[in-house]
């Protein structure tokens, strides 16, 4: 999904030229300034934007504004636009390109991680305004806000303003001094103010007496006062109208509107109603409704009357009604003339639909009730919300059509079952594309008119069987249906003509990644790559690039480690020429590239590069990289043996995964069963067996190979443990058929696992010349492709099996940068202990990490630990390295060689 900067948001209201000043509030914004955040919060009409906006003028500081709206409470939305407001008085931070929808906390917390370390580095204070915050509803937005303010920058000042108070921390930031808040108290005129407003701004001429009873009725309420003074222009007895101004605030609006309204002439009025249908007003858009020609000129003489309108941009071309007053014209608009909303809806839809927003086009014709007309509108707009995946809002369009409508039309239809394909809900797509053959059949035999066939995109409907064969192949892949996958995958190329790249391109790819499912993986190969060609050719040049990870995870499981990374860089070639560096397909791809580091063993280039890749993400505000992120630097973790560490990662993988059209053949279960058993947890590992219903008789699929070779391990450990002849004949066995397996379905990557394990398994029992066997093989299979970590990660037994082997002369030169590499390993252990005190695995990592640009903030999110807890192991290895600062500590490790 892309997200169109709305510009008009980011303005500072425009300061009129009759103010009233308000120099008590100003010195208290001005003091707030030392604070991280202003809190201005009063009901509707107490001045908030306005004084917010007159002091922005003269506070001293750059002010970034953004006036949100009920679409903010989408994440992506939310803060691409904060990005775009910062932006407008900085350098450019954040990156930039349409976004997707963040839909996991952590995304969105990463992406304010990067903001606010670009935000550090800008010399000037400036402040952030946050406007209309009370229409933020949505908790991940809250929370992504409390964020903020607890980590914000010293240079940086958020002001909030809002209706009703946040759901932030308030009691905690007041309780600290960081917290500085204005309330309807403190807004309310007082009488000098209400003095000044009456005879200065609106030129009155009041009383003294006739102010202050104004001012005691409405208690200060500046919306109340203004409306006052409205109704009272060309008044002859002021005292009287004021004497009967009167009753329960609950109807002063209702009472005050009115007023306003029945003295304004008839044509202005009705002006007004009919414009009160929509959300932003220009001269143009208020013709198309009104039916009338002065739409710019009725605009420009509300804003210079004080009428209730706010500028959105400082050309003056767009408007809107003050909420408040805007809300109480459509309820004067329902009362006076029902019968005409849903005409002046149409209108708005028309226009909308001429001047290109298809969106606001349908929202007024589904506020219009024409729905056959939003039909029409939603077909037509299906396939460039398609290409931009926004199904979601698809979604929401299709659901508030009558069902019996969208089941006359094939297209919809399609349509409807895309989109909940594209939410997830799986269950109700095969009915929506029964609906559509069954409309499909009776217009093939029916000699009908267009009218009658429910049709308006034609090249959609011509293209619907092809479409609807895709769609069931989809959903069969995702659901596991690998021969329906197939059937449907190969139905849509009888089906399709050969130029339609997208459709042929999209069914390759599915047979690519059935092929991959079964372990068939040259073909798998062939095929994908032959449909990532179409889905290119047909322009969607961001699944292109993604598709380069599933070409390269196919070839590292063939064990061809160097061609996985040449289609890494020709992925990322892809992406240059095309203008998509900052893609979600491109930020994967750095994310993959850093196994095949961790895997030569160039640890700090796979470090480095996921956290290149996480920075790729924010910058773009892309939604968060997935699980996969957390699994990669899960790898390095280990790597680094910090096996808690690498625990945790898999554990926040685990909570992220979400299956997805690639085969999911490394299971984050086994993952981390692995990791039990490198930390001696054999009882966890093999409560894991049970819960998979794993035995080393099963029946073996690729699909599962990876969980199979974990249950070796498992069931190695447990020998080691128990020294039964019953384990160790089960782990042989098993691991015999499993490289049979591997060896025909041409799994080189697992064959080298296999063959090492085989080795362990003989070398535990005793039997060197029988682990030499193997160990020979594996080194065969692995040289030529440079893999280390499969040989290291297994630790000191490898290194004493390698010496062997080099003692009988294979593989010299391989060997022993092998044995280098496990030599680093026992290097770190021995500098540990060339400590007074050694540095436990957590206070490395946390060393590790303070060689990076990382805040001390970044550093605890990142290791999933509190600041309080990272301050203590900071105290730690300052002690423990005789230091007292990071720099220091960075200089110190490198003396002792700590990695």
């Amino acid at each position: 999904m892309n997200v169109q900067i709305l510009t008009t948001k980011l303005y500072i209201p425009v300061s009129r030229s009759k103010t009233i000043p308000r120099p008590r509030l100003f010195e208290r914004l001005n003091d707030g300034l030392d604070r991280k955040l202003t809190l201005v919060s009063a009901s509707a009409g107490f001045g908030k934007t306005t004084l917010i906006g007159e002091w922005a003028a003269g506070c001293g500081r750059p002010v970034a504004w953004l006036s949100l709206d009920e679409r903010d409470n989408d994440a992506a939305r939310f803060l691409a636009h904060l990005v775009a407001a910062v932006n407008r008085i900085t350098e450019p931070i954040g990156g930039d390109g349409a976004l997707p929808r963040i839909s996991q906390p952590s995304s969105t917390e990463s992406a304010l991680t990067i903001l606010l370390n670009e935000v550090s580095a800008i010399p000037t204070p400036f402040v952030l305004v946050l406007d209309d915050f009370h229409v933020i509803r949505a908790k991940p937005i809250d929370d992504a806000v409390a964020f903020l303010l607890e980590h914000l920058p010293p240079q940086m000042h958020l002001v909030i303003a809002t209706r009703e108070d946040p759901q932030l921390p308030l009691s905690r930031l007041r309780v600290r001094g960081d917290l500085t808040e204005l309330r309807a108290a403190d807004l309310r005129f007082s009488a000098g103010e209400a003095a000044a407003f009456f005879n200065e701004a609106m030129g009155l001429a009041l009383s003294a007496d006739d102010i202050e009873a104004l001012e005691s009725r409405t208690e200060g309420w500046i919306a109340g006062l203004q409306l006052a003074a409205l109704s009272m222009r060309g008044r002859e007895d002021i005292p009287a109208f004021i004497r009967a101004f009167a009753g329960d605030n609950r109807y002063i609006i209702d009472y005050l509107v009115e007023e306003v309204l029945r003295r304004q002439p008839e044509s202005m009025r009705s002006f007004l109603l009919q414009t009160s249908i929509l959300e932003r007003l220009s001269g143009p858009l208020c013709d198309a409704v009104t039916g009338e020609g002065e739409g710019s000129a009725r605009l420009e003489a509300l804003e210079k009357g004080n009428f209730f309108v706010v500028p959105l941009d400082d050309r003056r071309e767009w408007y809107r009604y003050h909420h408040l007053f805007g809300e109480v014209l459509a309820v004067h608009l329902e009362a006076d003339q029902p019968d005409r909303i849903a005409e002046l809806h149409r209108r708005a839809s028309r226009w909308y639909e001429r001047h290109g927003s298809a969106a606001d086009a349908i929202r007024h014709a589904l506020a219009a009730g024409d729905d056959a007309r939003a039909a029409d509108l939603i077909e037509c707009a299906w396939p460039e919300m398609r290409r931009l995946r926004q199904g979601l809002a698809v979604l929401g369009w299709l659901r508030a059509l009558p069902d019996e409508l969208i089941r006359r039309r094939p297209v919809l239809s399609v349509a409807f079952a895309w989109a909940l394909m594209a939410g997830g809900e799986f269950g109700a797509v095969e009915e929506r594309l029964q609906d559509a053959e069954r409309r499909l059949e009776t217009t093939a035999s029916s000699q009908a008119s267009m009218a009658d066939r429910v049709v308006v995109d034609e090249e959609e409907f011509r293209h619907l069987p092809g479409t609807i064969a895709g769609y069931r192949a989809a959903r069969a892949q995702v659901l596991g249906d690998i021969p329906a996958a197939i059937r449907y995958a190969r139905r849509v190329l009888e089906l399709v003509p050969e130029g339609d790249h997208l459709r042929r391109g999209a069914a390759a790819a599915l047979l690519g990644l059935a092929a991959w499912t079964s372990g068939d993986l040259e073909t798998a190969y062939r095929m994908f790559d032959e449909g990532m060609a179409g889905v290119l050719l047909a322009g969607n040049i961001s699944d292109a690039i993604g598709g380069a990870i599933a070409l390269a995870d196919i070839r590292i499981a063939q064990g061809r480690l160097r061609q996985a990374m040449r289609v890494y860089e020709r992925g990322l070639e892809v992406a240059e020429s095309h203008g998509e560096r900052m893609s979600r397909g491109t930020i994967d791809i750095h994310v993959a590239m850093s196994e095949l580091d961790r895997e030569h063993n160039d640890l700090q280039a796979a470090a480095d590069r996921l956290l290149k890749g996480k920075e790729l993400n924010e910058r773009a505000l892309r939604p968060q990289i997935g699980y996969r992120w957390y699994v990669a630097m899960a790898r390095v973790a280990e790597a680094n043996e910090d096996l808690n560490g690498a625990l945790s990662l898999l554990h926040e993988a685990e909570r992220l995964y979400k299956g997805h059209f690639f085969p999911n053949v490394r299971p984050i279960s086994a993952m981390k069963t692995r990791i039990w058993l490198a930390m001696g947890r054999l009882d966890d590992a093999l409560d894991w067996v049970r819960e998979q219903g794993l035995s080393a008789y099963d029946e073996l699929s690729y699909l599962r190979e990876f969980e199979h070779v974990t249950l070796a391990r498992t069931l190695l450990a447990k020998y080691r443990r128990d020294r039964s002849d019953h384990s160790i004949r089960q782990v042989l066995g098993l691991l015999e058929r499993l490289l049979q397996a591997a060896e025909e379905g041409g799994r080189a990557g697992s064959s080298i696992e296999i063959l090492i394990l085989q080795a362990m398994a003989h070398e535990t029992r005793g039997n060197r010349l029988d682990a030499l066997g193997p160990l020979e093989r594996a080194l065969a299979l692995a040289e030529s492709e440079a893999y280390v970590r499969i040989f290291a990660d297994v630790g000191q037994p490898m290194a004493a099996l390698l010496e062997a082997a080099l003692k009988q002369g294979v593989s010299p030169g391989y060997i022993t940068q092998l044995l280098s590499a496990l030599g680093r390993a026992e290097s770190r252990a021995a500098h540990k202990h060339t400590l007074s005190e050694p540095l436990s695995d957590r206070e490395l990592e946390v060393l590790r990490l303070f060689r990076t640009e990382l805040s001390g903030p970044d550093i605890a999110r990142m290791l999933h630990i509190s600041l309080n807890t990272l301050r203590s192991h900071t105290k730690n290895i300052y002690s423990k390295l005789e230091v007292n600062n990071r720099r220091a500590a960075v200089r110190r490790a490198e003396e002792l060689d700590l990695d």
